[in-house]
């Protein structure tokens, strides 16, 4: 486990961004502007991202959500893709270059590594919430705890 307090590999802004996310959502519970403000938030403040947004869990497919970036694939079925394959295994999937992963989907030709989480609440996939960025080895282990430290407010301060 990733302290988040602690200094160096990347960690700097992530305890702030909690914080000021934690701010930013008090007050309204509503999934939709809470996933909205979510993507808008993460897709501005981490640098080297060319998209930012949530996949839903419908009916053992994952429907395109609240997101920013270019426009993205609506429809991605569990198990294909880096996003169906988090939805799928439950498990996050961080991907140095998605030109080497098999059965990756290119909803945007200009994204080379991708970070996708799963969205659990009381043991139920609501989703998956999903990174891309034009850099190959984009994200670390420490943007993966961040993204986590961040889900888990954004979690906390919205009915589901």
């Amino acid at each position: 486990m990733i302290d988040l307090n602690a200094t160096g590999d990347g960690l700097e802004g992530y305890p702030l961004w909690v914080a000021q996310l934690q701010a930013l959502l008090a007050g309204e519970r509503d999934f939709i502007a809470n996933a909205a403000q979510f993507s808008a938030f993460v897709f501005n403040e981490l640098p080297d991202l060319n998209w930012a947004g949530f996949y839903l869990n419908r009916n053992g497919e994952l429907l395109l959500g609240p997101f920013q970036g270019k426009v993205a694939c609506v429809r991605i079925p569990f198990g294909q893709g880096v996003c169906g394959t988090a939805a799928a295994s439950g498990r996050p999937q961080r991907v140095e270059d998605v030109h080497t992963f098999a059965g990756h989907i290119a909803c945007d030709s200009a994204s080379n590594s991708e970070l996708v989480v799963p969205l659990v609440k009381q043991g139920r996939l609501l989703g998956v919430f999903d990174l891309d960025s034009p850099r190959v080895g984009r994200f670390s282990e420490a943007d993966q705890a961040g993204i986590e430290a961040l889900l888990a407010v954004f979690l906390e301060a919205t009915d589901l």
